[in-house]
């Protein structure tokens, strides 16, 4: 596990936050079509927190994309890095989330983020900061469709409808099992929707959640359990 300091200069009030934003979101590629559906590696990572504690634990848990079996993971703990501000969650997560990232043996491929890329309110939710900060191909899988609207889609698994701001789509309602509530895909970095799409029902086999999100969400919960014992 990695202990993560708060990194020199992170900004500290939402001004800063958004001025970050608006700096790394022109940095966001969306006419790279990304890796293959099911080849490679494909890394979920998702975080935890202790807010008594001021602590979040982030995990990053890499799959095989054919088998769906793990490859590898690794943890990260460090200080809750900003505080809770709707819109500006990647300033809490992504200093312990590149220490998860970087700890792991090798590179993870398409990375899958418990949370948004694209369907943000500033078009720039966590996937696409990690995304640009990396430069890795990243998702958004999310269980909520933040303030966008949508048609519920078909009942069947794999149905779809627009995640829709204005007339802009900025992501998709995804059905991964039939006739349960939908996941809202949306691309991160370097990665098309109608891949991201493909990727998440490659990931959905039998729940509703991707794979990726669901050992990464136990493997950090895990990890702030034992940094708390240590404290």
């Amino acid at each position: 596990m990695t202990t993560v300091d708060i990194p020199a200069g992170w900004p500290a009030t939402e001004q800063e936050a958004r001025a970050v934003q608006d700096e790394l979101r022109a940095r966001v590629v969306l006419d790279e079509p990304g890796p293959p559906p099911g080849t490679g590696h494909v890394t979920g990572v998702d975080v935890a927190y202790d807010d008594e504690r001021d602590v979040v634990a982030a995990a990053a848990v890499v799959l095989d994309a054919a088998s769906l079996e793990v490859v590898a993971e690794a943890t990260a703990v460090g200080r809750i890095s900003f505080p809770y501000v709707p819109g500006l969650l990647a300033f809490r997560e992504i200093p312990t989330v590149l220490a998860a990232l970087e700890a792991l043996p090798g590179p993870p491929g398409l990375v899958v983020c418990d949370g948004y890329g694209l369907a943000h309110p500033r078009r720039f939710g966590l996937a696409s900061h990690l995304g640009v900060l990396t430069g890795l191909p990243t998702i958004g899988v999310a269980k909520n469709p933040f303030t966008f609207v949508h048609d519920d889609p078909d009942t069947p698994r794999g149905s779809a409808s627009p995640l829709l701001a204005g007339g802009d789509e900025v992501g998709r309602a995804l059905r991964t099992r039939d006739g349960v509530k939908p996941v809202f895909v949306s691309v991160g970095h370097r990665v098309t929707l109608d891949d991201a799409c493909a990727h998440t029902l490659a990931l959905t086999p039998r729940f509703r959640l991707p794979e990726t999100t669901r050992r990464a969400d136990a493997l950090c919960r895990r990890a702030l359990r034992e940094a708390a014992v240590r404290h």
